[in-house]
Protein backbone atom coordinates (compact mmCIF):
# COMPACT_ATOMS: atom_id res chain seq x y z
CA UNK A 1 0.00 0.00 0.00
CA UNK A 2 2.54 2.66 1.12
CA UNK A 3 4.41 1.47 -2.23
CA UNK A 4 1.34 2.90 -3.95
CA UNK A 5 0.65 5.80 -2.11
CA UNK A 6 4.59 6.98 -2.93
CA UNK A 7 4.42 6.27 -6.91
CA UNK A 8 1.42 8.91 -6.95
CA UNK A 9 2.67 11.31 -4.75
CA UNK A 10 4.05 13.35 -7.90
CA UNK A 11 0.81 13.97 -9.32
CA UNK A 12 -1.59 13.31 -6.02
CA UNK A 13 -1.93 17.42 -5.59
CA UNK A 14 -2.75 17.46 -9.77
CA UNK A 15 -5.07 14.86 -9.52
CA UNK A 16 -6.92 16.36 -6.46
CA UNK A 17 -7.51 19.51 -8.15
CA UNK A 18 -9.11 18.33 -11.18
CA UNK A 19 -11.50 16.56 -8.83
CA UNK A 20 -11.63 19.55 -6.55
CA UNK A 21 -15.60 19.69 -6.24
CA UNK A 22 -16.23 16.50 -4.37
CA UNK A 23 -12.76 16.79 -2.16
CA UNK A 24 -13.65 20.31 -1.14
CA UNK A 25 -16.86 19.50 -0.26
CA UNK A 26 -15.39 16.76 2.42
CA UNK A 27 -13.19 19.99 3.78
CA UNK A 28 -15.85 22.05 3.94
CA UNK A 29 -18.34 19.41 5.72
CA UNK A 30 -15.80 18.75 8.30
CA UNK A 31 -14.86 22.47 8.90
CA UNK A 32 -18.49 23.03 9.77
CA UNK A 33 -17.93 20.98 13.28
CA UNK A 34 -14.13 22.56 13.89
CA UNK A 35 -13.61 25.69 15.78
CA UNK A 36 -10.92 28.69 15.83
CA UNK A 37 -10.24 27.40 19.04
CA UNK A 38 -9.77 23.40 18.44
CA UNK A 39 -6.40 21.82 17.72
CA UNK A 40 -6.71 19.43 14.88
CA UNK A 41 -5.12 16.02 13.61
CA UNK A 42 -5.75 14.59 10.00
CA UNK A 43 -4.69 10.61 10.03
CA UNK A 44 -3.43 10.15 6.56
CA UNK A 45 -3.83 13.80 5.57
CA UNK A 46 -1.65 13.05 1.96
CA UNK A 47 -0.47 15.92 0.49
CA UNK A 48 -2.30 18.18 3.46
CA UNK A 49 -5.28 20.03 1.57
CA UNK A 50 -7.72 19.26 4.04
CA UNK A 51 -5.88 19.68 6.93
CA UNK A 52 -4.55 23.00 5.68
CA UNK A 53 -7.93 24.67 4.57
CA UNK A 54 -9.82 23.75 8.09
CA UNK A 55 -9.65 26.32 11.18
CA UNK A 56 -7.48 25.42 14.22
CA UNK A 57 -5.36 27.59 16.68
CA UNK A 58 -2.09 24.27 16.45
CA UNK A 59 -2.82 21.72 13.04
CA UNK A 60 -0.91 18.72 12.38
CA UNK A 61 -1.26 16.36 9.53
CA UNK A 62 0.66 12.41 9.58
CA UNK A 63 0.84 10.37 7.05
CA UNK A 64 3.26 7.42 5.90
CA UNK A 65 4.09 7.85 2.72
CA UNK A 66 7.43 10.24 3.18
CA UNK A 67 6.61 11.95 -0.58
CA UNK A 68 3.39 12.93 0.25
CA UNK A 69 4.65 14.21 3.43
CA UNK A 70 7.05 16.37 1.20
CA UNK A 71 4.56 17.61 -1.25
CA UNK A 72 2.32 18.58 1.71
CA UNK A 73 5.23 20.84 3.26
CA UNK A 74 6.01 22.66 0.19
CA UNK A 75 2.00 24.04 -0.04
CA UNK A 76 0.99 23.85 3.62
CA UNK A 77 2.97 26.28 5.74
CA UNK A 78 0.53 26.74 8.52
CA UNK A 79 0.45 22.58 9.63
CA UNK A 80 3.13 20.54 10.93
CA UNK A 81 3.16 17.72 9.14
CA UNK A 82 5.20 14.20 10.25
CA UNK A 83 5.98 11.13 8.66
CA UNK A 84 3.89 8.75 10.66
CA UNK A 85 1.59 5.60 10.05
CA UNK A 86 -1.59 5.19 11.68
CA UNK A 87 -0.82 2.24 13.02
CA UNK A 88 1.74 3.60 14.93
CA UNK A 89 1.38 7.38 16.49
CA UNK A 90 4.14 8.75 18.62
CA UNK A 91 3.06 12.19 18.76
CA UNK A 92 2.85 13.14 22.52
CA UNK A 93 0.00 15.59 22.67
CA UNK A 94 -3.60 15.36 22.65
CA UNK A 95 -6.03 17.80 20.07
CA UNK A 96 -9.70 18.36 20.65
CA UNK A 97 -10.30 17.06 16.78
CA UNK A 98 -9.24 14.22 15.05
CA UNK A 99 -9.96 13.93 11.34
CA UNK A 100 -9.79 10.47 9.39
CA UNK A 101 -10.77 11.15 5.91
CA UNK A 102 -11.38 8.02 3.33
CA UNK A 103 -8.74 6.51 5.07
CA UNK A 104 -10.49 3.64 6.51
CA UNK A 105 -10.81 1.81 3.19
CA UNK A 106 -7.23 1.59 2.90
CA UNK A 107 -6.07 0.05 6.11
CA UNK A 108 -5.02 -3.56 6.95
CA UNK A 109 -6.22 -3.33 10.68
CA UNK A 110 -9.09 -0.39 11.28
CA UNK A 111 -9.20 -1.87 14.85
CA UNK A 112 -5.46 -1.14 15.62
CA UNK A 113 -5.28 2.10 14.36
CA UNK A 114 -8.91 3.46 16.21
CA UNK A 115 -6.55 1.88 19.34
CA UNK A 116 -3.63 4.40 18.38
CA UNK A 117 -5.93 7.15 18.34
CA UNK A 118 -6.36 7.06 22.57
CA UNK A 119 -2.82 8.18 22.38
CA UNK A 120 -3.90 11.77 21.13
CA UNK A 121 -6.78 11.80 22.86
CA UNK A 122 -8.60 13.56 25.78
CA UNK A 123 -11.70 12.75 27.12
CA UNK A 124 -13.82 15.29 25.34
CA UNK A 125 -11.74 14.70 21.91
CA UNK A 126 -13.88 14.59 18.68
CA UNK A 127 -13.25 11.89 15.82
CA UNK A 128 -14.66 13.20 12.35
CA UNK A 129 -14.21 10.08 10.08
CA UNK A 130 -15.42 10.32 6.60
CA UNK A 131 -16.00 6.99 4.55
CA UNK A 132 -17.35 6.21 0.78
CA UNK A 133 -21.10 4.32 1.44
CA UNK A 134 -21.04 0.94 0.44
CA UNK A 135 -23.94 1.28 -1.82
CA UNK A 136 -21.03 3.07 -4.63
CA UNK A 137 -18.62 -0.02 -4.89
CA UNK A 138 -19.87 -0.84 -8.31
CA UNK A 139 -20.05 2.76 -9.57
CA UNK A 140 -16.99 3.59 -8.36
CA UNK A 141 -15.09 -0.02 -9.29
CA UNK A 142 -17.00 0.89 -13.07
CA UNK A 143 -15.34 4.67 -12.66
CA UNK A 144 -11.94 3.15 -12.26
CA UNK A 145 -12.35 0.51 -14.55
CA UNK A 146 -13.00 3.47 -17.74
CA UNK A 147 -10.45 5.58 -16.37
CA UNK A 148 -12.15 8.60 -14.89
CA UNK A 149 -11.20 7.86 -11.39
CA UNK A 150 -7.10 6.22 -10.88
CA UNK A 151 -7.37 2.92 -10.24
CA UNK A 152 -6.92 1.64 -6.10
CA UNK A 153 -5.70 -1.39 -4.35
CA UNK A 154 -8.42 -3.78 -2.98
CA UNK A 155 -10.16 -2.00 -0.82
CA UNK A 156 -12.49 -2.32 2.50
CA UNK A 157 -16.29 -1.84 1.90
CA UNK A 158 -17.17 -0.96 5.29
CA UNK A 159 -20.83 -0.75 6.61
CA UNK A 160 -21.93 2.44 9.08
CA UNK A 161 -22.49 -0.54 11.53
CA UNK A 162 -19.57 -2.05 10.89
CA UNK A 163 -17.93 1.17 11.27
CA UNK A 164 -19.70 1.79 14.72
CA UNK A 165 -18.82 -2.13 15.76
CA UNK A 166 -15.04 -1.10 15.00
CA UNK A 167 -15.69 1.98 17.03
CA UNK A 168 -17.34 0.69 20.27
CA UNK A 169 -14.43 -2.71 20.32
CA UNK A 170 -11.57 0.33 20.18
CA UNK A 171 -13.74 2.03 22.96
CA UNK A 172 -15.06 5.27 21.07
CA UNK A 173 -18.54 5.88 20.79
CA UNK A 174 -20.49 6.60 17.72
CA UNK A 175 -23.10 9.63 18.31
CA UNK A 176 -23.87 10.65 14.85
CA UNK A 177 -23.68 9.70 11.44
CA UNK A 178 -24.83 11.24 8.31
CA UNK A 179 -24.55 11.24 4.33
CA UNK A 180 -24.03 14.10 1.71
CA UNK A 181 -22.98 13.86 -1.96
CA UNK A 182 -25.47 12.24 -4.57
CA UNK A 183 -23.84 14.06 -7.54
CA UNK A 184 -19.83 14.31 -6.85
CA UNK A 185 -19.22 16.42 -10.35
CA UNK A 186 -19.92 19.65 -10.52
CA UNK A 187 -22.23 20.78 -13.03
CA UNK A 188 -23.96 24.35 -11.89
CA UNK A 189 -27.49 24.20 -10.70
CA UNK A 190 -27.71 21.00 -11.13
CA UNK A 191 -25.16 19.89 -8.17
CA UNK A 192 -25.82 22.23 -6.32
CA UNK A 193 -29.67 20.71 -6.38
CA UNK A 194 -28.58 17.21 -5.60
CA UNK A 195 -25.53 17.68 -3.38
CA UNK A 196 -26.89 20.76 -1.39
CA UNK A 197 -30.86 20.14 -1.36
CA UNK A 198 -31.83 16.61 -2.14
CA UNK A 199 -29.36 14.53 -0.55
CA UNK A 200 -30.22 15.54 2.57
CA UNK A 201 -34.29 14.58 2.35
CA UNK A 202 -35.18 11.29 3.53
CA UNK A 203 -34.69 8.50 1.72
CA UNK A 204 -32.12 10.29 -0.85
CA UNK A 205 -29.45 10.17 2.18
CA UNK A 206 -29.05 6.59 1.57
CA UNK A 207 -27.88 7.00 -1.74
CA UNK A 208 -25.16 9.83 -0.98
CA UNK A 209 -21.63 8.85 -1.42
CA UNK A 210 -19.80 9.90 1.60
CA UNK A 211 -20.77 9.30 5.21
CA UNK A 212 -19.80 11.30 7.97
CA UNK A 213 -19.50 9.81 11.64
CA UNK A 214 -18.97 11.40 14.39
CA UNK A 215 -17.41 9.31 17.58
CA UNK A 216 -15.78 10.60 20.96
CA UNK A 217 -14.44 8.03 23.65
CA UNK A 218 -16.40 5.99 25.58
CA UNK A 219 -16.47 8.16 28.83
CA UNK A 220 -15.58 6.64 32.61
CA UNK A 221 -18.32 7.07 35.37
CA UNK A 222 -15.48 7.24 38.49
CA UNK A 223 -16.56 9.32 41.25
CA UNK A 224 -19.78 11.09 39.08
CA UNK A 225 -21.14 11.60 42.15
CA UNK A 226 -19.40 14.55 43.60
CA UNK A 227 -17.60 15.19 40.24
CA UNK A 228 -18.82 19.08 39.40
CA UNK A 229 -21.16 21.92 41.01
CA UNK A 230 -24.55 22.58 40.08
CA UNK A 231 -26.11 26.01 39.02
CA UNK A 232 -30.08 25.66 38.93
CA UNK A 233 -31.61 29.01 36.86
CA UNK A 234 -34.93 29.20 38.21
CA UNK A 235 -36.87 31.88 34.95
CA UNK A 236 -39.87 33.38 36.93
CA UNK A 237 -42.59 35.81 35.58
CA UNK A 238 -45.54 35.89 37.60
CA UNK A 239 -45.00 32.79 39.48
CA UNK A 240 -45.08 33.92 43.48
CA UNK A 241 -46.96 31.21 44.20
CA UNK A 242 -44.14 28.51 43.26
CA UNK A 243 -40.65 30.23 44.57
CA UNK A 244 -40.89 28.78 47.77
CA UNK A 245 -41.86 25.45 46.42
CA UNK A 246 -39.12 25.67 44.05
CA UNK A 247 -36.20 26.11 47.31
CA UNK A 248 -37.84 23.66 49.52
CA UNK A 249 -38.18 20.94 46.65
CA UNK A 250 -34.64 21.43 44.51
CA UNK A 251 -32.16 18.63 45.62
CA UNK A 252 -28.76 19.21 46.54
CA UNK A 253 -26.58 17.28 43.35
CA UNK A 254 -23.07 17.17 42.96
CA UNK A 255 -20.22 18.53 45.16
CA UNK A 256 -22.62 22.09 45.40
CA UNK A 257 -25.61 23.14 44.45
CA UNK A 258 -26.60 27.31 44.13
CA UNK A 259 -29.99 28.26 42.99
CA UNK A 260 -30.46 31.03 40.48
CA UNK A 261 -33.23 33.14 40.44
CA UNK A 262 -34.33 35.85 37.43
CA UNK A 263 -37.50 37.77 38.09
CA UNK A 264 -39.08 38.73 34.55
CA UNK A 265 -41.20 41.81 34.42
CA UNK A 266 -43.65 40.49 36.91
CA UNK A 267 -46.86 42.03 37.33
CA UNK A 268 -47.30 39.96 40.80
CA UNK A 269 -45.36 40.08 43.86
CA UNK A 270 -42.69 37.33 42.24
CA UNK A 271 -39.91 39.62 43.06
CA UNK A 272 -41.14 40.19 46.87
CA UNK A 273 -41.27 36.53 47.56
CA UNK A 274 -38.44 35.89 45.87
CA UNK A 275 -36.20 38.72 47.83
CA UNK A 276 -38.21 36.83 51.25
CA UNK A 277 -37.10 33.72 50.75
CA UNK A 278 -34.11 34.39 50.14
CA UNK A 279 -33.68 36.08 52.72
CA UNK A 280 -35.02 33.29 55.07
CA UNK A 281 -32.64 30.82 54.03
CA UNK A 282 -29.84 32.68 53.89
CA UNK A 283 -26.83 30.29 54.79
CA UNK A 284 -29.12 27.23 54.52
CA UNK A 285 -29.74 27.57 50.77
CA UNK A 286 -26.84 29.14 48.18
CA UNK A 287 -29.57 31.21 46.46
CA UNK A 288 -28.98 34.47 44.15
CA UNK A 289 -31.23 36.24 42.86
CA UNK A 290 -31.51 38.92 39.91
CA UNK A 291 -34.36 40.81 37.53
CA UNK A 292 -34.06 40.97 34.04
CA UNK A 293 -33.48 44.28 32.04
CA UNK A 294 -34.98 42.37 28.73
CA UNK A 295 -37.88 40.37 27.99
CA UNK A 296 -38.50 36.54 27.55
CA UNK A 297 -37.45 33.48 29.28
CA UNK A 298 -34.01 33.63 26.59
CA UNK A 299 -33.21 36.23 28.16
CA UNK A 300 -33.69 35.47 32.11
CA UNK A 301 -31.48 32.24 31.12
CA UNK A 302 -28.63 33.73 29.66
CA UNK A 303 -29.11 36.63 32.46
CA UNK A 304 -28.89 33.43 35.29
CA UNK A 305 -25.99 31.89 33.21
CA UNK A 306 -24.01 34.66 32.88
CA UNK A 307 -23.91 34.88 37.37
CA UNK A 308 -23.59 30.98 37.77
CA UNK A 309 -20.78 29.71 38.36
CA UNK A 310 -21.65 25.49 38.70
CA UNK A 311 -19.61 23.83 36.52
CA UNK A 312 -23.34 21.79 35.45
CA UNK A 313 -25.70 24.47 33.85
CA UNK A 314 -29.59 23.55 34.38
CA UNK A 315 -32.91 25.78 34.11
CA UNK A 316 -35.82 24.65 36.37
CA UNK A 317 -38.95 26.83 35.00
CA UNK A 318 -40.85 28.23 38.40
CA UNK A 319 -44.22 26.97 37.24
CA UNK A 320 -42.99 23.24 38.59
CA UNK A 321 -44.46 21.24 35.84
CA UNK A 322 -41.22 19.64 35.89
CA UNK A 323 -40.90 18.21 39.19
CA UNK A 324 -37.33 19.32 41.33
CA UNK A 325 -37.03 16.22 42.16
CA UNK A 326 -36.32 15.18 38.70
CA UNK A 327 -32.87 17.31 38.40
CA UNK A 328 -30.95 14.50 39.81
CA UNK A 329 -31.21 12.63 36.93
CA UNK A 330 -30.24 15.25 34.32
CA UNK A 331 -27.15 15.47 36.89
CA UNK A 332 -26.46 12.12 36.91
CA UNK A 333 -26.65 11.78 32.99
CA UNK A 334 -24.23 14.53 31.96
CA UNK A 335 -21.78 13.63 35.11
CA UNK A 336 -21.53 10.30 33.87
CA UNK A 337 -21.00 11.33 30.08
CA UNK A 338 -23.73 9.79 28.93
CA UNK A 339 -24.77 13.25 27.14
CA UNK A 340 -23.03 16.93 26.76
CA UNK A 341 -26.59 18.37 26.06
CA UNK A 342 -29.36 16.54 28.28
CA UNK A 343 -32.76 17.73 26.82
CA UNK A 344 -35.58 17.17 28.60
CA UNK A 345 -38.44 15.23 27.14
CA UNK A 346 -42.48 15.98 28.23
CA UNK A 347 -43.44 13.41 25.68
CA UNK A 348 -43.17 10.08 26.75
CA UNK A 349 -44.47 9.56 29.59
CA UNK A 350 -48.36 10.47 30.05
CA UNK A 351 -49.20 13.83 31.11
CA UNK A 352 -51.19 15.06 34.19
CA UNK A 353 -54.72 15.74 33.21
CA UNK A 354 -54.36 19.85 31.98
CA UNK A 355 -50.51 19.84 31.95
CA UNK A 356 -50.48 20.64 28.08
CA UNK A 357 -53.40 21.51 25.76
CA UNK A 358 -54.28 19.57 22.64
CA UNK A 359 -52.60 22.53 19.87
CA UNK A 360 -49.47 22.05 22.02
CA UNK A 361 -49.22 18.73 22.17
CA UNK A 362 -49.77 18.69 18.56
CA UNK A 363 -47.23 21.38 17.96
CA UNK A 364 -44.58 19.60 19.82
CA UNK A 365 -44.93 16.51 17.99
CA UNK A 366 -44.60 18.39 15.01
CA UNK A 367 -41.14 20.52 15.88
CA UNK A 368 -39.86 17.02 17.32
CA UNK A 369 -39.92 15.56 13.91
CA UNK A 370 -38.84 18.78 12.16
CA UNK A 371 -35.97 18.69 15.00
CA UNK A 372 -34.90 14.92 14.51
CA UNK A 373 -34.38 15.72 11.38
CA UNK A 374 -32.64 19.09 10.96
CA UNK A 375 -29.76 18.43 14.34
CA UNK A 376 -29.59 14.34 12.61
CA UNK A 377 -30.50 13.08 16.18
CA UNK A 378 -33.48 11.65 17.75
CA UNK A 379 -35.30 14.91 19.38
CA UNK A 380 -38.17 13.65 21.45
CA UNK A 381 -39.12 17.21 22.55
CA UNK A 382 -37.60 20.77 21.71
CA UNK A 383 -39.53 23.13 24.01
CA UNK A 384 -39.63 21.29 27.39
CA UNK A 385 -38.34 23.74 29.96
CA UNK A 386 -35.46 21.75 31.45
CA UNK A 387 -32.13 21.66 29.59
CA UNK A 388 -28.76 21.16 30.70
CA UNK A 389 -25.33 21.90 29.53
CA UNK A 390 -21.80 21.81 30.49
CA UNK A 391 -20.50 25.80 31.83
CA UNK A 392 -17.85 25.54 29.28
CA UNK A 393 -19.67 24.70 26.29
CA UNK A 394 -22.32 27.30 27.57
CA UNK A 395 -19.37 30.47 26.79
CA UNK A 396 -18.74 28.42 23.58
CA UNK A 397 -21.91 28.36 22.38
CA UNK A 398 -22.52 31.85 23.64
CA UNK A 399 -19.37 33.37 21.50
CA UNK A 400 -21.17 31.43 18.17
CA UNK A 401 -24.33 32.40 18.76
CA UNK A 402 -24.01 35.02 15.71
CA UNK A 403 -23.90 32.17 13.95
CA UNK A 404 -27.72 31.33 13.93
CA UNK A 405 -28.33 35.04 14.53
CA UNK A 406 -30.04 35.97 18.33
CA UNK A 407 -34.15 35.96 17.85
CA UNK A 408 -35.06 32.88 19.73
CA UNK A 409 -37.35 34.86 23.00
CA UNK A 410 -37.45 31.20 24.57
CA UNK A 411 -33.69 29.72 24.63
CA UNK A 412 -34.81 26.35 23.63
CA UNK A 413 -33.94 26.54 19.51
CA UNK A 414 -30.64 28.53 20.79
CA UNK A 415 -29.19 26.04 23.03
CA UNK A 416 -30.43 23.10 20.70
CA UNK A 417 -28.71 24.96 17.88
CA UNK A 418 -25.80 25.46 19.32
CA UNK A 419 -25.40 22.63 20.83
CA UNK A 420 -25.22 20.76 17.45
CA UNK A 421 -22.92 23.34 15.88
CA UNK A 422 -20.86 22.52 19.15
CA UNK A 423 -20.72 19.07 17.64
CA UNK A 424 -22.06 18.17 21.74
CA UNK A 425 -24.10 14.86 22.00
CA UNK A 426 -27.61 15.52 22.75
CA UNK A 427 -29.44 13.07 24.74
CA UNK A 428 -32.91 12.94 25.33
CA UNK A 429 -34.40 12.60 29.14
CA UNK A 430 -37.66 11.35 29.55
CA UNK A 431 -39.62 13.64 32.87
CA UNK A 432 -43.47 13.55 33.60
CA UNK A 433 -45.25 16.47 32.79
CA UNK A 434 -47.26 17.98 35.72
CA UNK A 435 -49.85 20.42 35.90
CA UNK A 436 -49.53 23.99 36.48
CA UNK A 437 -50.59 24.69 40.27
CA UNK A 438 -50.24 28.13 40.32
CA UNK A 439 -50.57 31.33 37.70
CA UNK A 440 -50.85 30.76 33.72
CA UNK A 441 -48.42 30.56 31.01
CA UNK A 442 -47.02 32.68 29.29
CA UNK A 443 -46.67 31.06 25.81
CA UNK A 444 -48.99 32.38 22.73
CA UNK A 445 -49.46 28.96 20.77
CA UNK A 446 -49.85 30.77 17.55
CA UNK A 447 -47.75 33.77 17.16
CA UNK A 448 -44.74 31.69 18.99
CA UNK A 449 -45.63 28.68 17.02
CA UNK A 450 -45.61 30.90 13.73
CA UNK A 451 -41.83 32.29 15.42
CA UNK A 452 -40.40 29.08 16.00
CA UNK A 453 -41.59 27.74 12.50
CA UNK A 454 -39.49 30.25 11.04
CA UNK A 455 -36.40 29.87 13.38
CA UNK A 456 -36.85 25.85 12.20
CA UNK A 457 -36.40 26.88 8.41
CA UNK A 458 -33.64 29.28 9.30
CA UNK A 459 -31.76 26.34 10.90
CA UNK A 460 -32.40 23.98 8.26
CA UNK A 461 -30.91 26.54 6.50
CA UNK A 462 -27.74 26.64 8.11
CA UNK A 463 -27.18 22.76 8.95
CA UNK A 464 -29.05 21.00 6.61
CA UNK A 465 -28.90 22.89 3.32
CA UNK A 466 -25.64 24.64 3.80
Amino acid sequence: MKEYFDKAAANWRKYRKRRSYYWDSITKYCDYYIHTENSVLEVGCGTGELIGAVKGRRKVGIDFSERLIEQARKSQTTVEFRVMAAENITLDETFDVIIVSNLLCYLNDVELVFNQLHKVCHEKTRLIITSYNRTWEPLIRFAEFIGIKRKTPELNWLSKDDITNLLYLAGFEKYRCNSSMLFPIYIPLLSTFFNRVLSHLPFFGWFSLNDYHFARPIPTEDGWETKYSVSVVVPARNESGNIRAAVERIPDMGSHTEIIFVEGNSTDDTWDEIQRVAEEYRGKRDIKIMQQPGKGKGDAVRKGYSEATGDVLMILDADLTVSPEDLPKFYKAIATGKGEFINGVRLVYPMENGAMRTLNTIGNHFFSSLFSWILESPIKDTLCGTKVMFRTDWQRLTEGRKFFGDFDPFGDFDMLFGAYKLNLKLIDLPIRYKERKYGTTNISRFSHGLLLLKMSAFAAAKIRFR
